[in-house]
């Protein structure tokens, strides 16, 4: 069942905004998100939360600027994701601006899997490395950092993720969410925290007298870097993220990006002068993430460190080919999927349960991400899907729905079921695990067990929060761009409203695209429901959001729905 509903506003906060010369509607919707002064939607640099307020990065600092000084050789250890590749651009980049003898390593997932692996150490160890710096990864490497320390290689952890019961005996840790972290910015990506070190690392040099800071290097060039990490990797946007993303989308739209951002926004065919987080989240992101999908992520950061537009602009056209195999591959997969979950004698009915977990020995293991994310979307439960990892074990990953921490599930079902599962790691929404490829029939009812304890009839409905009914002067082009110059994403969700239309006219466009004209009082409006190809009745009640549709240099809003009934 899918209901809609109104988000609920403070009139207060409202007005206040409006007093500061915001537009009514916008007040309205902003402290609907809990924005009650305008302190909270600082997008200036000199706003974010301050470094030093970070356990462990003044000395990471210190180690870092004794490193560069000593001329030792430092080496990246990045992840395969958007977030791991941006953390890794931002790292190289930022560390050769201030003096550092820098390269990098990305795993292949399908050969090393995930983090700061024994493995991984003995290929980095092939480089000669004095330090290893881990990227939006190794809170959880406790033997991958005891590798490198037996062959005389320091670790310096940079990440995001939650720690286990145990942190790795590392030269550095630095994560705001290590035990005992006063941050107040729990959600920053793995490219935002990276960033963060690289501002107390220049301090510290700017202290031993490096530079100057009239002439010290310019960190801020790599915030597009940073805002595209941040938006991919689907943290929440709280205030500090939502400067990092303010200030990356200002030079994207500014035209001051890198070579490989705007490479990546030309082979997704958007404006960069336009630049939202909906196109870093669904156009830019998912193309950078294809190469860690499917093939080697070094693509990828390749594309974000060459300076070459023509370089750039060769590999993006790459990541886009693969990006549409990516597609092809998902739609497969995914049709495979509902094929098997629609056969009820095999007992995982959705409709019947509160978890989804799905196992196929022909799925490809860069893609069931992706795949989890659909099925939870069409299902609204929590959703893990397997493929074969290596000859013994399978590769889970998972997407969760509100009220449903999955790591922390995970958790538990590792602790109820020691020997079940191999690994496991992640957030509140996603994970991802390994178990023995004879368990997944033992983990399936096992983890239907914590969803039948933790899950209700209410969380198992899907609510579609709008922010209710607006008026006929906002359906405007430039209250549309004034939508689209705010900074929204996860935890800041983007306005959705609602409101009674009569259904005026309606086509099917492709098969798949359901065209409106819907109308209230005298007004008339277009709309377009994607992916849905059900007409409507005569009338109906709307969860919609508003566009800009520009068309032979006429820009018309245009209503995008999101559901109606």
């Amino acid at each position: 069942m899918t209901r809609i509903a109104i988000r609920p506003h403070q009139p207060d906060h409202a007005s206040a905004l409006a007093a500061l010369g915001l537009h009514p509607t916008l007040a309205r919707i902003l402290s609907a998100r809990g924005v009650s002064h305008a302190g909270e939607l600082a997008t200036d640099l000199p706003e974010l939360v301050p470094p030093t307020t970070m356990k462990g990065i003044d000395a990471a600092a210190v180690y870092l600027a004794n490193a560069i000084a000593a001329g030792r050789r430092l080496l990246i250890v990045a992840d395969y994701d958007c977030d791991g590749a941006t953390a890794c651009a931002v790292g190289v980049r930022g560390l050769r601006m201030l003096g550092a003898r820098i390269d990098y390593i990305v795993p292949n997932r399908f050969e090393y899997g995930y983090g700061l692996t024994p493995e991984i150490v003995e290929l980095a160890a092939q480089r000669r490395p004095d330090v290893i710096v881990t990227v939006d990864n190794g809170i959880a490497s406790v033997d991958g950092v005891a590798a490198a320390n037996a062959r005389g290689i320091d670790v310096v952890v940079t990440d995001h993720h939650l720690p286990g019961d145990r942190l790795p005996d590392a030269a550095v840790i630095v994560n705001p969410n290590q035990p005992g972290c006063g941050f107040p910015s729990k959600n920053l990506a793995g490219v935002g925290v990276m960033f963060y070190v690289l501002l107390a690392l220049r301090a510290e040099l700017r202290r031993r007298g490096a530079f100057t800071t009239a002439n010290q290097p310019r960190l801020d060039t790599l915030l597009d870097l940073v805002a595209l990490g941040t938006v991919a990797d689907v943290v929440k946007l709280d205030t500090n993220n939502r400067i990092l993303v303010a200030q990356g989308l200002k030079r994207m739209r500014a035209g001051r990006m890198h070579a490989g951002v705007a490479a990546l926004f030309r082979a997704a065919g958007r404006e960069a002068s336009r630049a939202t987080t909906f196109d870093l989240g669904f156009g830019l992101g998912p193309r950078l993430n294809a190469a860690g999908r499917l093939a080697d992520m070094s693509l990828g950061i390749e594309c974000l460190l060459t300076d070459d537009p023509s370089r750039a602009w060769d590999i993006a056209q790459q990541l886009d080919g693969m990006n549409r195999e990516r597609r092809d591959i998902e739609a497969g997969m995914q049709q495979e999927a509902l094929q098997l979950l629609e056969r009820p004698l095999d007992g995982i009915d959705p409709s019947a349960r509160f978890t989804v977990s799905v196992f196929n020995d022909t799925w490809h293991q860069g893609v069931i991400g992706i795949v989890a994310s659909r099925l939870k979307e069409k299902f609204h439960r929590p959703t893990i899907t397997f493929a074969p990892g290596d000859e013994s074990t399978i590769k889970g990953s998972g997407r969760s729905i509100p009220g449903f921490h999955l790591r922390d599930a995970l958790d538990l079902v590792s602790k109820r079921h020691p020997d079940l599962l191999v690994k496991f790691g992640g957030h509140a929404m996603a994970a991802g695990l390994t178990l023995r490829a004879g368990d997944f029939d033992r983990f399936m009812e096992a983890f239907e067990g914590v969803g039948r304890e933790w899950l209700t009839d209410e969380h198992l409905s899907r609510v579609i929060e709008t922010d209710g009914e607006i008026e006929d002067h906002c359906f405007d082009p430039a209250f549309v761009t004034l939508l689209e110059q705010q900074v929204w994403g996860q935890g800041f969700p983007a306005p959705t409203f609602c409101g009674e239309f009569d259904v005026l006219r309606q086509t099917v466009l492709k098969g798949k695209h359901l065209k409106l004209q819907l109308g209230r009082g005298r007004r008339q409006y277009e709309a377009i429901w994607f992916n849905h190809a059900e007409t409507l009745g005569a009338s109906a009640m709307v969860a919609y959001r508003l566009d800009n549709n520009t068309f032979n240099g006429v820009t018309r809003v245009q209503m995008v729905i999101e559901h109606a009934q």
